[in-house]
């Protein structure tokens, strides 16, 4: 047990600090502090020492020079059960600091902001900080390390419980936690230093030589993907940008690991379309998209596209949930895990907590960061692929018309739905689409043709007169004859193929419309 006489407090935010430093003034311990921090506790009513008195040094260099000093870090670092280091800091009158309380500038925040200054984001660079808090850390069964304003309850607790003391598991857990923030804290500065350095000279992106990633845990989750898998669930800090990491949980049972996966495709749709947009998932593939004048309309269309596989589905909005899309989904459909949208109004969110089970989530600033591009990770066996994003997104002036037959209009509408659609299914991706509502999604085959054949399949003889959509071009003409069997009078695909030729010369003998795009869209 660890009992706490001398305690060093500088902090830049300073919420919650107040019921510490009361707790602190209790037990008799002393407080050395700075700048604002001495001046808020003093402000309480509590004594303060400034480190300046404390060190016998001013502060200096516009406050860039305050506790690197042997007082202070000698005071950290000693080891209380080594004769020769309380010999020494004896004989160069240092004192011990048995706590430490720092949070550090808020480098994270100040970079996130739109135009930010080099300047102003090396200023917030913090130096004083990350030592105090790594030379406590390292002697953590000496000091009491507190670097997130979250834990002063928990330390609060302890020392009401002991007389002013802390457990050695607290101070184990404190000091481990400190060198995961210095880690994050570093990581954040580094990306962005790497960042702006590419910028201001050739003003492209490069992928660095070394990348830190700084990831919080937000929750454990209680499996993964299957039952005898562990999993957890966590956030980007570098990241201000709306999402499923972000939203909060209204009503329901705790979020599964394949939960997450689905809402985060539903959003990632849905999010693409400035109409009302509906999108049911399963399996992270839509079986089921539309927008459409009305929310409950789009839900409908999409719905209608494949009730068979819409069984346990997740669904995502783009509109905030009203009462009569939740009676809706309450009457039409057979069972959903989970509803994702910006917000539900509150007679909406009373009628879908009738279903206890049902997972009810609410992504708050739901077009925030829309236009970022931002970067895609995949995990592979002893590595990380890294790409952008994939955030191209296709016009009608992009369109290149190769057949002999003209798309009218209404179909090219209708194509570049499903060609977005296509972007969020696993390819091989095949989008049969009526207007903006899809009729047969064909996802994840090992070859064109037989998505062509699972589209044309699930959209029956709704096939007749609808455009195809596939994510990549053709390699040979089967699936131009298949889509013209199923009753397709126009297809969008990239193109690229050695054969488009003969992929072409298929679909002007079959009198079907086709544009290229001269854009990929796989999806592994």
């Amino acid at each position: 047990m660890l009992k706490i006489k001398t305690a060093l407090i500088s902090v830049s935010d300073k919420a919650g600090l107040e019921g510490l430093v009361k707790t602190l003034d209790k037990f008799g311990v002393e407080i050395i502090s700075t700048g604002g921090t001495a001046k808020m506790i003093r402000d309480l009513g509590v004594p303060a020492k400034d480190v300046s008195e404390y060190t016998g040094f001013p502060e200096m260099l516009d406050g860039r020079v305050k506790t690197l000093h042997p007082k202070v870090h000698g005071g950290l670092l000693a080891l209380r059960d080594n004769k020769e280091h309380m010999e020494t800091v004896k004989k160069h009158s240092i004192g011990l600091i048995d706590m430490v309380v720092v949070n550090l500038y808020p480098f994270e925040k100040t970079v996130s902001k739109p135009g930010v200054k080099m300047e102003e984001a090396i200023e917030n660079i913090d130096i004083g900080g990350p030592s105090m808090l790594r030379s406590a850390a390292k002697n953590y069964k000496s000091v009491c390390v507190v670097c997130d304003p979250a834990d002063y309850s928990r330390v609060i607790g302890e020392m009401e419980k002991n007389s002013g003391g802390i457990s050695e598991a607290l101070l184990t857990e404190l000091g481990i936690k400190v060198f995961a923030r210095t880690s994050a804290y570093d990581a954040a500065i580094n990306n962005f230093l790497t960042n702006n350095k590419q910028q201001t000279t050739n003003n492209t992106y490069d992928f660095p030589a070394n990348l830190s990633l700084n990831f919080t845990k937000l929750q454990d989750l209680r499996y993964g993907e299957n039952p005898h898998q562990k999993a957890a669930f966590y956030k980007d800090e570098s990241i201000d940008e709306a999402g499923v990491a972000g939203a909060a949980q209204l009503n329901g049972k705790e979020l599964s690991f394949n939960n997450i996966m689905d809402m985060n495709a539903a959003f990632e749709i849905v999010r693409e379309f400035d109409d009302p947009a509906a999108a049911i998932i399963k399996h992270t593939n839509p079986c089921g998209t539309a927008t459409a004048k009305t929310l409950t309309m789009a839900y409908i269309d999409a719905l209608d596209c494949d009730r068979l596989s819409a069984f346990g589905s997740v669904v995502g909005f783009n509109r905030p949930v009203d009462t009569d899309i939740a009676d809706t989904i309450l009457k039409e459909a057979d069972f959903v895990e989970c509803i994702i949208a910006p917000s539900f109004e509150p007679k909406a969110l009373g009628a879908l907590k009738a279903k206890k089970n049902l997972r009810l989530i609410e992504v708050r600033n739901f077009a925030l960061g829309r236009t970022k591009r931002g970067s895609d990770m995949k995990k592979v066996t002893g590595g990380l692929l890294v790409q952008d994003r994939d955030a191209a997104f296709t016009k009608e002036s992009d369109l290149k018309v190769v057949t002999k037959a003209k798309p009218t209009k209404d179909q090219l509408r209708s194509m570049l739905f499903g060609f977005v659609i296509a972007k969020h299914v696993k390819s091989n991706a095949i989008i049969i689409s009526e207007g903006t509502k899809t009729v047969g999604v064909g996802a994840g085959q090992m070859s064109r043709v037989d998505s062509v054949k699972i589209a044309a399949q699930k959209a029956g003889p709704r096939a007749k007169g609808a455009t195809l959509a596939s994510d990549a071009f053709f390699p040979k003409e089967d699936g131009i004859e298949e889509a013209a069997t199923a009753g397709i009078k126009a297809i969008i695909q990239p193109g690229g193929s050695i054969r488009d030729k003969e992929v072409i010369a298929m679909a002007d003998k079959l009198g079907i419309a086709m544009v290229f795009t001269g854009v990929r869209h796989f999806k592994h």
